[in-house]
C-alpha cells in the first residue's frame, strides 16, 4: 500500500482535546460491541416471551444485514457532510432502535426494530474508526486501534454477565434499554469536544445505488439463511434467489459506474491494493462471526462447560485481539502492512487447525487458548489492513475507504453467519434424522443443559461444529492468498493525510 503523502490535516480538535474525543468514541463503539454479546444471553427468554423459535436467527441476521448495507452509505455521506453529523445521526437511530426493541410485543416486531438498530450501527464502527484516523497519525493509529479494539474485549466479558444479571433480576427488555444512557453520554462528550469544519459543496446522493444494494444483499441473505432449511439448495426457489441477487449486484455495479457520487466508487474496486485488502477483510468478518456464533454452543453442548465458562472461552479471543492490535504498529512500521496482515492470517489458520483437533473430551481451557490465538491473528490482520488503507488517501476520501473496508468486514460476517449456520444446521439435522427422532428445536432447547443433552445430540453438534472449524481454516487460507497478492508497501512518514492518485478519482 502506497505510503501517505504529506498534506495539511483536516481541521479537528486541539491535541489536548483528543483524549476526551477518544473517550466519546470508545463509549460509542461500546454500543455496537455490547450489542453483539448481550443480546445472545437473552435469546431463550425472548423466545419464551415472544415465541417464534424458528425465526430468532433473523434477530441477528437482520441486524448484520442492515449494518452491512448502510456502512458504505455512511462512509460516503461522511466525506460529504463530515464525520460528526453522521456519527450523531447513526447513534440516534441506533438508540431509537434499542428503545423500540425493548418495547417489542412480538418476534416480527423485534426483528423489524433490530433492523432499525442495524441501520444505526452501520455508522458507528466506520465513523469511529474514521475519526480516529483523522485525529491520529499513522504511527499513532495502531495504538488507538488497540484502545478501540479493547472495547470489544471488555464487552465480550461484561456483556454476557450484564445480560445474565438483567435477565435474571429484571427482564430481557433491559438488554436494549441499557444502551440509552451509554449512548446519551457518548453523544454529549462528542458534541462537546469534537469540532470539525468539513468542506461544504453540492451533493448528489446515490439513492438508486443504495436501494439496489440493500435489495441485492437482502435477497442473498434470504437465499443463504433459508436454503437447505425451508427449501433444498437445488430447488427453483434457491436457484432463483441466488440468480436474482447476482443480477441485482450487476445492476448495482452498472449504477455505480454512472453515478455522480457513488456509494462505492469504482476506483475502490479498480485499485488492486484496495480491492484485495477488502477481500481479505471479508475473511476477517467470516472468521469472527463463525467463532463467535458457535464456540459457546460447542463448549456447552460438546465439552460440557457451563454458560459462564463457555462465555470466557470466547472472551479470550477478544483479549488476544486488542493485544495484537496494539502491537501491530511496531510490526508494520518495520516490515510493512502486507507482511503484518500475512502473519496475522497465518496465525488465524493455525488457530483454525487447533480447533479442528479439539476432541469431545477436550477441556474448555483448551478452547479458550485456541480462541486467544485466533484473536491474535485477527488483531494483526484487521489493524494492518485498515490502517494501511487509511494511509492511501486524504481526508476527503478516508471516510469512503474506511466505510468500504468496514462494509467488507460486515459483509463477511453477514454471509458467514448464514453460510456457517447452514453447514452446522444441515449437519446436525442430518445426523439427528439418521439416529434419533429428537427434533432440532428440541435439541437446541437442551443444549443449555449439557447434563440433559442426549449423546446423539452431542455427537451431532460435534460433527457440525467440527465441519465449521474446517471452514475457518479454509477462510483463513483464502486470506493468506489475498495478502500474498497485495503490493508490498511500507510507511514512509508519520503524516496522517494522503491523496488518492488523480487517475483513481472522479472529476
Amino acid at each position: 500500500m502506497a505510503a501517505e503523502r504529506t498534506r495539511p490535516r483536516a481541521p479537528g480538535p486541539r491535541r489536548d482535546r483528543r483524549s476526551a474525543v477518544l473517550v466519546g468514541l470508545m463509549l460509542t463503539m461500546g454500543l455496537a460491541a455490547m450489542d453483539s454479546t448481550i443480546v445472545a444471553t437473552a435469546i431463550p427468554q425472548v423466545v419464551a416471551d415472544l415465541g417464534g423459535f424458528a425465526s430468532f436467527p433473523w434477530v441477528f441476521s437482520i441486524y448484520l444485514l442492515m449494518q452491512a448495507v448502510t456502512i458504505p452509505l455512511y462512509g460516503k455521506l461522511a466525506d460529504q457532510f463530515g464525520r460528526k453529523p453522521m456519527l450523531m445521526v447513526g447513534t440516534t437511530i441506533f438508540l431509537a432502535g434499542s428503545m423500540l426493541s425493548g418495547l417489542a410485543w412480538s418476534m416480527p416486531a423485534l426483528i423489524a426494530f433490530r433492523g432499525l438498530q442495524g441501520m444505526g450501527a452501520g455508522a458507528i464502527q466506520p465513523m469511529v474508526t474514521t475519526v480516529a484516523g483523522d485525529l491520529y497519525n499513522v504511527r499513532e493509529r495502531a495504538r488507538i486501534q488497540g484502545y478501540l479494539s479493547s472495547v470489544w474485549g471488555i464487552s465480550a466479558v461484561v456483556g454476557p454477565a450484564l445480560g445474565g444479571l438483567l435477565v435474571q433480576y429484571a427482564s430481557w427488555n433491559w438488554i436494549f434499554f441499557i444502551n440509552l444512557p451509554i449512548g446519551a453520554l457518548a453523544m454529549v462528550v462528542i458534541q462537546r469536544f469534537f469540532a470539525e469544519r468539513p468542506e461544504r459543496r453540492s451533493h448528489d446522493i446515490d439513492y438508486a445505488g443504495s436501494v439496489v444494494l440493500v435489495t441485492a444483499l437482502t435477497v442473498l441473505m434470504l437465499a443463504l439463511l433459508e436454503g437447505g432449511v425451508r427449501w433444498p439448495w437445488s430447488s427453483p426457489t434457491s436457484i432463483g434467489l441466488f440468480a436474482g441477487a447476482g443480477l441485482l449486484l450487476m445492476l448495482f455495479a452498472r449504477i455505480e459506474r454512472h453515478a455522480a457520487e457513488p456509494v462505492l466508487p469504482p476506483w475502490l474496486l479498480a485499485r488492486r491494493d484496495v480491492s484485495i485488502a477488502n477481500l481479505a477483510t471479508v475473511s476477517v468478518g467470516m472468521l469472527l462471526i463463525g467463532l463467535s456464533s458457535y464456540l459457546p454452543t460447542f463448549a456447552q453442548g460438546v465439552l460440557g462447560a457451563s454458560p459462564l465458562v463457555a462465555g470466557f472461552a470466547l472472551a479470550s479471543m477478544s483479549i488476544g485481539w486488542p493485544l495484537a492490535s496494539s502491537q501491530a504498529g511496531r510490526v508494520y512500521l518495520r516490515i510493512g502492512f502486507r507482511w503484518t496482515a500475512l502473519i496475522g492470517s497465518c496465525i488465524s489458520a493455525a488457530a483454525g487447525l487447533l480447533f479442528v483437533n479439539l476432541s469431545p473430551d477436550a477441556a474448555p481451557w483448551q478452547a479458550a487458548i485456541d480462541s486467544f490465538v485466533m484473536g491474535i491473528g485477527l488483531g494483526f490482520t484487521s489493524t494492518s489492513l485498515i490502517v494501511g488503507l487509511q494511509s492511501l488517501v486524504g481526508w476527503g476520501e478516508r471516510g469512503v475507504v474506511t466505510g468500504g473496508n468496514m462494509f467488507a468486514r460486515t459483509l463477511g460476517s453477514t454471509v458467514g453467519v448464514a453460510l456457517f449456520g447452514s453447514i452446522v444446521n444441515s449437519t446436525v439435522t442430518g445426523a439427528l434424522g439418521a439416529r434419533t427422532q429428537v427434533s432440532l428445536a428440541s435439541a437446541g432447547s437442551r443444549l443449555g443443559d449439557p447434563a440433559r443433552a442426549p449423546a446423539a445430540v452431542q455427537d451431532a453438534l460435534y460433527l457440525g461444529v467440527h465441519r465449521l472449524f474446517w471452514g475457518l481454516v479454509i477462510v483463513a487460507g483464502v486470506a493468506v492468498l489475498c495478502e500474498l497478492a497485495m503490493p508490498d508497501h511500507r510507511v514512509a512518514d508519520d503524516h496522517a493525510a494522503g491523496a488518492v492518485p488523480a487517475e483513481h478519482r472522479r472529476s
